[in-house]
């Protein structure tokens, strides 16, 4: 039942793992200073953004205040040691060139060597259109072959004079007030500052087999011609792995592609329906991926009609080879299932690639997702930190040293008059700064103010402006000043004495001992049940909270969430979501992925049930007063509040924003957000992609905190339909070719998109027209 209730609620959806880079910053800078990264590692593998970061690299060094460049390496050390020569590598030596500094730039293999091994006439698309990159390499037209571009490239190169030393550098390490470069031939080189250019292509994936190291056995495809005729393995499951088996099939080889997976869920679905065209099931009896859409089948059946090739493909999905000879391969069906041997010449091992992290490890270069122990000590502190500060919120630790009332009762003895006259304004502040939680909600507000116009300077687009001043604003009227000040002032001038000010202060700020100055109440007027059940768990009924709070969380919410998504509260109103979306901006990029990460989704889902059992526990000891509901409810609610909204909300939310992004809290443990995933299943919102600009970069999803295969929904052309989505729009905003868009599905199947813009590519885009 529980599997089922995931399933239909989280589990269909993809969860793809987002790869491990070295940790990259603005213009390429790292934890190293004086190192910067640039290329393919800093997250966008373009060429234009690769010949961009080249360049910006060098500007960047450049306007460094402590930089003085030698210009002749007189002394031995050069300005800049430039390690790949690959396009963005090339590009920093032709800047580096242009400025006059001295450089070196090293190459393991040989220039332009990621392009160089592509498939013979792949064509190679240079995105973003209206792009230009800020120096370097520079490209015409949108789309060139891989022969033709390589010869462009080459010749602008050779006229700036830039040439390469083929050699591999091992480490880099600071020694003084330049780095030392330790060469494979066990040299040392210097230089003054160093721009990683490595990139990940020659870094392939292992399968971890007896005799991949065979000739055979090869991680690039480059002339599928080659190989007419011949038993080829092709193992992956990806989009690589499946052009290389159209491509080899087309060719005349007889191929048998291997996936682990009992379905081809990451490629394209033309990939997939090729596949599915050409298979001809080899001897174990394997399960053929269905393409998604019949759209996309029969497009592509018809771009191969009458083109029947003349060699043969089959597939053997949920296998894994385990073993390569010089004449054979061999094949085993899932964990412990049985294995068999077949005729093979050459396997192509097409899994990937990764980046060279040992060489970053080496030279003291921080990796995402790597748990040091320095990692662990920090987020240590930080959680005893926020343990200490929910303590002192709450009054369960003395006041020690930071005792805001005693300051306070000391600066209205100095100030006088207005200060010590009840009912002025002044007076209503200094009264509610006597109190800890005053001080927490002020710093919380200032956080959400602060990084929120940080967050606006870092993503300029109209989305991210008008949403951060929309969550600034909230948190700070009706969560800080209307509970803070507005309402004691109120209350202090005799606006709840009497009439219809005494019923609502009855109905809304009751304590249920006769006082009507529980005024921190009024969150619940933007934090929702059961985000906020304060104002439900009472020993009385407050009419006023229960028939606002029903209307909210049963009627406006699933309203809102059914036309923008869940994100229209959590990414727009809500308190969480402010601190989130401000403050942990800058980290998002370290939520964990996967879909061992995804069953903890669930976690919130049981708080929801204990919020809802808790709740009819609490009516029914309002019904049936004096019987043992009232023990069972007080026994829960402290449950409740210790573990869910200290421990989760206060302390694992809070600490957790440095280490694992700033939506821990809303994307694992909040129940309002759990009731919303249910709400969200019968959403209109999605994110609508345009699959032909997609590059299967991977930024989109390696930028959503809440875990979101986004890019497997992108690269298909899919809707993304997750409910998970806060609208933060990260992914759209950060897309490096516009393939995202905001939008919902009308009544009538048509796409209504977001009027407010979100993505900067597309911003320009309709700026051209």
């Amino acid at each position: 039942m529980l599997s089922r209730y995931y399933n239909w609620l989280h589990g269909r959806w993809p969860a793809g793992r987002v790869e491990k880079l070295p940790v990259v910053g603005e213009d390429g800078v790292t934890n190293q200073k004086g190192i910067r990264i640039v290329g393919d590692l800093s997250g966008i593998p373009l060429l234009k953004f690769s010949s961009d970061t080249g360049a910006r690299a060098i500007h960047a060094i450049l306007k460094e205040p402590d930089f003085s460049g030698s210009r002749n390496a007189s002394d031995g050390i050069f300005d800049v040691a430039i390690i790949g020569a690959g396009v963005s590598g090339i590009s920093a030596a032709m800047e580096a060139a242009k400025a006059g500094l001295s450089y070196k730039i090293y190459e393991a293999s040989r220039p332009f060597s990621t392009v160089a091994n592509f498939p013979k006439g792949k064509p190679i698309y240079t995105y973003p259109t209206d792009m230009t990159p800020a120096g370097g390499i520079q490209y015409e037209g949108d789309v060139g072959v891989k022969e033709s571009l390589l010869e462009d490239m080459e010749k602008q190169r050779t006229a700036a004079g830039v040439e390469t030393e083929q050699v591999r550098i091992e480490t880099v390490k600071r020694s003084g007030n330049h780095f030392e470069l330790a060469r494979d031939d066990k040299t040392t080189d210097k230089a003054r500052r160093v721009i990683v250019a490595i990139g990940r292509s020659g870094n392939f994936r292992k399968i971890g087999i007896p005799g991949e190291d065979h000739d055979k056995v090869s991680n690039r495809l480059h002339d599928p011609k080659e190989f007419g005729g011949k038993n080829v393995l092709v193992v992956g499951g990806g989009d690589s792995a499946c052009e290389a088996a159209i491509a080899l099939t087309a060719c005349g080889a007889n191929v048998t592609f291997v996936y682990r997976g009992k379905e081809l869920s990451r490629p394209k679905p033309e990939n997939v329906a090729k596949l599915h065209q050409l298979a001809q099931t080899p001897g174990m009896e394997v399960q053929v991926a269905a393409p998604t859409s019949e759209r996309v089948t029969t497009a592509a059946h018809s771009s191969m009609r009458g083109d029947k090739p003349a060699g043969t493909l089959g597939l053997a999905l949920g296998t894994s080879p385990t073993a390569v000879t010089a004449t054979t391969a061999t094949l085993k069906e899932g964990k412990d299932g049985p294995t068999r041997e077949i005729p093979n010449d050459y396997v192509f091992a097409m899994i990937g690639r990764e980046a060279p992290l040992d060489f970053f490890r080496r030279s003291g270069i921080d990796i995402l997702g790597n748990r040091t122990p320095k990692f662990w000590w920090s987020f240590a502190a930080i959680c005893v930190f926020t343990i200490w500060l929910y303590l002192w919120k709450n009054y369960l630790i003395p006041a020690g040293l930071v005792n805001p009332k005693g300051w306070i009762e000391g600066l209205i003895t100095v100030i006088g008059g207005a200060a010590e006259t009840k009912g002025t304004l002044l007076h209503t502040i200094l009264e509610s700064a006597k109190a800890r939680g005053f001080y927490y909600g002020l710093a919380y507000c200032l956080l959400v103010a602060i990084f929120g116009y940080r967050r606006v300077k870092r993503r300029k687009t109209p989305y991210v402006k008008l949403q951060t001043i929309s969550l600034v604003a909230v948190q700070w009227i009706p969560l800080f000043i209307l509970p803070e000040i507005i309402l004691p002032w109120m209350g202090a001038n005799g606006w709840f004495d009497s009439g219809f000010g005494l019923t609502l202060a009855e109905n809304f700020f009751s304590d249920g001992a006769g006082n009507n100055t529980d005024y921190w109440r009024s969150y619940g007027f933007i934090l929702a049940w059961p985000l906020f059940v304060a104002n439900w768990f009472t020993p009385a009924p407050l009419w006023g909270w229960l028939i606002v709070g029903f209307i909210q969380t049963f009627v406006i919410i699933p309203w809102i969430v059914r036309r923008w998504g869940k994100g229209a509260y959590c990414g727009w109103i809500c308190s969480c979501g402010a601190l989130a979306e401000t403050l942990g901006d800058a980290h998002r990029h370290k939520m964990p992925h996967g879909p061992k990460v995804n069953r903890l989704n669930m976690v919130g889902q049981a708080f929801l049930w204990i919020a809802a059992a808790l709740m009819i526990v609490r009516i029914v000891s309002w019904l049936v007063p004096g019987t043992p509901m009232d023990k069972i409810f007080t026994i829960g609610k402290v449950f409740y509040w210790g573990f869910v909204d200290i421990l989760w909300a206060g302390v694992i939310g809070i600490a957790c924003y440095f280490h694992f992004s700033g939506r821990v809290w809303c994307r694992f443990a909040c129940p309002l957000a759990a009731l919303m995933h249910i709400y969200a299943r019968f959403t209109k919102f999605r994110i609508f992609p345009e699959k032909s600009k997609c590059i299967s970069c991977n930024v989109c999803t390696s930028v959503c905190h809440q875990g979101i295969d986004i890019m497997n929904f992108a690269n298909k052309g899919l809707p993304m339909q997750d409910p998970e989505c806060v609208r933060c729009s990260a992914c759209v905003q950060q897309c490096p070719t516009g393939v995202l868009q905001f939008g919902r599905e009308a009544a009538d199947g048509k796409i209504i998109f977001d009027t407010l813009a979100a993505s900067p590519v597309i911003m320009a885009e309709k700026a051209k027209r």
